[in-house]
């Protein structure tokens, strides 16, 4: 459980410190008060860039006349059964472009951050979800998955990393690509691309199961799916080896395509989550901006619930939580919220908003950017 949080030079904030129960808090305040930078720094307590998904040139702060950022700090302190542990990361230089991490005051690299917090969250981006573009429905996707399977951020990252490369081969103008390199690299594609198929056909079975135990609460049920042959494959059965082999023989065929094509046009990174409305027996993309925040909250609860049992336990961060539900759906979810037993940080313009947490939440008011 998180009991501070302290920024340094962090967007909007010079510096700042909030002391926090367990339980939900809630964030209020108007527009542009600094609410969403409040959650922005607690989800940058996992690997990736955040929920924002900024750069860390990004997020120093700035006053009129300066070019870059400043070097900035976010950093909570956390009890658990062990004791106390320090969190933090920001950046030494003004404008660096790598942030760096820390754990009791000892440099270690992002993935440990796992070990001790797994921030799961949820924006108005998101309320759009299934009508977004596909590559920020997968990105979300595989966030649920690492953060019940820590290897499956390396996994994409390593797959992400041989993809560049791939492909610099490919369009490199001035020289031939070097089959070797390209075998080499087109072997590594296949491996990571078959552990990250593999890792996303289960957590989809995991969360649909999880949906599925839902169905008496008041929010709409999705039938899930992923597109892509290798997580076809992999939610028939077939061996690992057997992904590899058809993504290897996959990438070769398409490096002519590629290279005409300036981009990657196969391979697991085109997958896509899908999602069907359950009762209405429609596509969640079909759906109204409230239809699909429901969807998605109800798929968000179920990770939690996939995740209440782990060591590490899920912290939940709601940037304007209640925007587009109805007063039914919104005291629905503040009960579950509470019934989870886990931490929740959520944001909204007015506290009435809140209304069904007075006297069950901690509320911290936020105006220019200050906390008050």
């Amino acid at each position: 459980m998180i009991t501070t949080l302290t920024l340094t030079d962090f967007r909007s904030y010079a510096a700042a410190s909030l002391t926090v129960s367990g339980g939900a808090v809630v964030l209020h305040g108007p527009n542009g008060a600094g609410k969403t930078n409040l959650l922005e720094a607690i989800s940058l307590l996992t690997p990736g860039k955040g929920l924002r998904g900024a750069t860390a040139q990004e997020m120093g702060r700035r006053e009129p006349g300066e070019a870059v950022g400043r070097a900035w700090a976010v950093a909570v302190t956390l009890d658990g059964p062990d004791g106390e542990t320090r969190l933090g990361t920001g950046v030494q230089t003004a404008g660096a472009a790598r942030r760096i991490v820390r754990i009791d005051g000892e440099t270690a690299p992002p993935g440990r951050l796992l070990d001790h917090l797994r921030p799961v969250w949820a924006t108005p981006e998101q309320d759009r979800l299934f009508s977004d573009a596909r590559a920020e429905r997968l990105r979300f996707f595989d966030r649920l998955v690492f953060a019940a399977n820590p290897d499956h951020a390396a996994t994409v990252s390593t797959y992400e990393k041989a993809l560049r490369e791939r492909l610099r081969l490919l369009t490199d103008q001035t020289r031939p690509a070097d089959p070797l390199w390209l075998d080499a690299l087109e072997a590594r594609l296949s491996e990571a691309g078959a552990r990250a198929a593999v890792a996303r056909t289960a957590a989809l079975g995991a969360l649909q199961a999880g949906i599925d135990a839902r169905g008496d609460r008041p929010f709409p049920q999705a039938d899930l799916g992923l597109t892509g042959e290798a997580e076809a494959m992999a939610a028939a059965g077939a061996d690992e080896t057997d992904i590899v082999s058809l993504l290897g023989e996959g990438f070769v065929r398409a490096r002519a395509r590629d290279a005409a094509a300036g981009r990657s046009l196969f391979g697991p990174h085109r997958s896509d989550l899908t999602a069907l409305h359950r009762e209405k027996n429609r596509p969640a993309a079909e759906g109204s901006s409230g239809e699909q925040k429901a969807l998605v909250l109800n798929l968000i609860l179920a990770q939690i619930g996939r995740l209440a049992d782990q060591p590490t336990q899920p912290v939940l961060l709601l940037d304007e939580a209640p925007a587009h539900l109805d007063e039914t759906r919104r005291a629905a979810l503040f009960d579950e919220i509470e019934a989870t037993g886990l931490q929740a940080f959520m944001t909204g313009t007015e506290r009435g908003l809140f209304a069904a947490l007075e006297g069950r939440a901690q509320f911290v008011e936020i105006a220019g950017g200050r906390i008050r």
